[in-house]
């Protein structure tokens, strides 16, 4: 608890405790008038102890209320049996009896109201007994009514103060986590959208620069500088977003730019082509955009490992799903337990699986038996 909400609880509980000893000195101040306003002598000695002792319960009667209410009702019974007097001897048991429902004692509440009722009416005259004792009867259910909804509104309000800490305890944290996701989601974006052409121009560029050498020709320096600031600029931003998992793209990054994709893996030198089959639809958004960069990530994997080999790029309509395959004619081999390897180095397969699981749906990435790799991705058209 910190030292602001520890100042709070104590300033409460004094103010608290302050509240109930007034109650408890005007309850017994209110039954000690009554007794010596009425015809007599007044009072005895032994009455006033009664009188005092059973009223001062009352002020501590959050720490031990049922023993109190009972001590209040032995002491004010005492009184009634002795002097005689009227229904103001009842107020403390009363006000007891609302304080022990409120700490959610009913059952004992309702005992001692029914022990000091029949005392009451035992020692009432045969004349008003009966009279005074349905009287009282009515107070005392008034006092459990009030109890009972004492007792609801302290728990709604204990409710209420514990959401607003909780609230107020995690306020920052929600400002940071928000934030956080916000950079995540435009890190990821970056890394989807320039991964793929730096490594066409980094590729390019190295294909220019191994021709030039081979024809004997000096290459020119601005080629050389491409070709290796295009390789930092991989580096750096691979090594900036390797931790970023994200599940947002920019809109239009669907399958609508398919062809654009594929002309410029071909203009880079990779033999790719793409085939269609199930009937053609419109795909839900977040699977549109998902199935582009798995086929985005898959192409780049390609040009920046198997070189010119031969890809096929297949995509299936089915009536519940989509499946993408992307499979490379490349020098990868299966590994030695025919199990699947593990991601290639870099964040693509990792993210392009994450957006896979995302969806609900399945990938599976590995050499495939017969050389080079596959790519295979199954998306639920009700996503998950």
């Amino acid at each position: 608890m910190r030292a602001d909400q520890r100042e709070r609880h104590e300033q409460q509980g004094w103010r608290t405790g302050f509240i109930d000893a007034a109650f408890a000195a005007v309850i017994g101040g209110a039954v000690l008038i009554a007794a010596f306003a009425t015809s007599g002598p007044g009072p005895a000695p032994a009455d006033v102890v009664l009188i005092t002792a059973g009223s001062l319960a009352l002020a501590a009667h959050r720490l031990a209320p049922v023993p109190l209410l009972v001590l209040t009702a032995a002491c004010m019974l005492g009184y009634v049996v002795h002097a005689n007097p009227g229904t103001s001897a009842a107020f403390p048991v009363i006000a007891g009896v609302h304080a022990v429902i409120r700490a959610g004692h009913r059952a004992a509440a309702i005992a001692v109201s029914v022990v000091f009722l029949v005392g009451f009416f035992l020692a009432s005259p045969s004349g008003d007994g009966i009279e005074r004792t349905l009287l009282l009867h009515g107070w005392f259910i008034c006092a459990g009514v009030t109890g009972l909804i004492d007792k609801n509104w302290q728990a709604y309000l204990h409710q209420t103060e514990q959401r607003a800490a909780e609230a107020e305890r995690t306020k920052e944290e929600a400002a940071l986590r928000r934030a956080g996701e916000e950079r995540l989601r435009i890190a990821r974006e970056l890394h989807d959208s320039l991964t793929h052409s730096i490594s066409i121009v980094k590729l390019q560029a190295g294909v220019a620069v191994h021709l030039a050498r081979k024809r004997g020709e000096d290459v020119p320096e601005a080629l050389l500088a491409i070709q290796e600031a295009s390789g930092e600029a991989m580096r750096e931003l691979r090594a900036t977003l390797e931790v970023l998992r994200t599940d947002v793209v920019a809109p239009g990054s669907g399958l609508a730019r398919l062809g654009e994709l594929v002309e410029r893996a071909r203009t880079a030198g990779l033999a790719a082509s793409v085939t269609v089959t199930g009937a053609e639809r419109a795909l839900p958004d977040d699977v549109d955009r998902a199935a582009y960069r798995i086929v985005q990530e898959a192409l780049t994997n390609v040009a920046r490992h198997a070189g010119r080999a031969k890809t096929t790029v297949e995509l299936a309509y089915a009536p519940d799903h989509f499946s993408i395959r992307v499979e490379d004619e490349g020098s990868a081999a299966p590994t030695a337990s025919g199990g699947q390897l593990p991601p290639l180095p870099g964040t693509g397969l990792t993210g392009m699986r994450e957006r896979v699981t995302a969806l609900g749906g399945t990938l599976h990435a590995a050499p495939r038996p017969g050389g080079g790799f596959s790519v295979r991705a199954e998306l639920p058209l009700e996503i998950r």
